[in-house]
């Protein structure tokens, strides 16, 4: 990935609908070899896709809670049923799989304080959990999809 690469993708990051021309006019090139090196980012999979960001305060989801869960249980029937739950719960916008005290993280954006508590009741009824911690979020201080590309 040389300079080029990383400018075309910088660009991308913050305007996936930037037109091809003005991208390369932007980075330095003629359209066909930027769109060349777009196509090449896609094919590598770099570019996984391209999305459109909502506003979700708009959407009346503007109520973001992480939620920290244990589990006593660290096999593979429970791991799969459990993944499976989260999946089918359209609030949770993100999921991950911890080290230390917290075995799972969670990311739950909803509308309220009872839309919260309805998903929270569908994770302890779907899931044998140990323990389930949720911190609400009071202001959203900084928030960007823009992956750094210096290690890049």
């Amino acid at each position: 990935m040389d300079r080029y690469d990383k400018q075309i993708l910088a660009i991308l990051q913050e305007d996936a609908t930037v037109p091809v021309a003005e991208i390369g006019e932007r980075v330095g090139l003629t359209s066909t070899p930027c769109w060349r090196r777009i196509q090449k980012l896609e094919e590598s999979g770099l570019i996984r896709k391209r999305v459109a960001l909502l506003d979700a305060e708009k959407l009346n989801a503007g109520v973001t809670v992480f939620v920290s869960v244990r589990t006593s249980q660290h096999n593979l029937k429970w791991l799969k049923q459990f993944h499976g739950l989260v999946a089918s719960i359209p609030e949770v916008t993100e999921f991950y799989r911890m080290a230390g005290d917290t075995d799972y993280l969670l990311r739950v954006v909803v509308p309220d304080i009872a839309a919260y508590d309805r998903v929270y009741k569908k994770l302890i009824q779907g899931a044998e959990l140990a323990d389930v911690s949720s911190s609400f979020a009071m202001e959203q201080i900084k928030y960007t999809t823009a992956l750094p590309l210096d290690y890049a």
